[in-house]
């Protein structure tokens, strides 16, 4: 049977800006952004399970204000991913404090910044987009 990496990711705003990781690609080697994101643990919602990620890489805690969308990707390593991304706003500015070694720096990006970057995936700017244009669902979509 066949069964997809399930994964979350943290789309953080504040004003105009986005909340990327720096990190280095497990399979390539090179330097790429992706949004605060990780696979589902075991006895977590998915909603916790973003908030975790956001925790663990960027040291920000925040709740979810709503599921942007869910993503099917197969990637081009032969993985099949469903992303689950969920949107946060942050208030104010606040800084970062990375404490998974995986991640270099996390920082904040305007749109158009994130558009020549190295991204980990073309969801990090799918969901990007799609939170942008409006797509929200509330939470209870995927709680019981």
């Amino acid at each position: 049977m066949h069964k997809p990496n399930v994964t979350v990711a943290a789309i953080v705003t504040y004003q105009d800006k986005f909340l990327l990781v720096k990190e280095r690609d497990k399979h390539t080697g090179e330097i790429c952004y992706n949004q605060p994101a990780g696979h589902l643990e075991a006895n977590e919602t998915l909603a916790e399970a973003a908030h975790r990620e956001l925790i663990e890489e960027t040291g920000i805690s925040l709740h979810a204000s709503h599921l942007v969308g869910i993503y099917n990707l197969h990637a081009t390593n032969g993985v099949h991913y469903m992303r689950f991304s969920f949107a946060f706003n942050c208030p104010e500015p606040v800084e970062t404090s990375p404490q998974d070694n995986d991640i270099l720096s996390a920082d904040w990006f305007s749109l158009e910044q994130i558009k020549s970057m190295p991204l980990r995936s073309p969801l990090v700017l799918k969901c990007i987009e799609d939170h942008l244009a409006g797509k929200a669902y509330p939470l209870s979509l995927i709680y019981q």
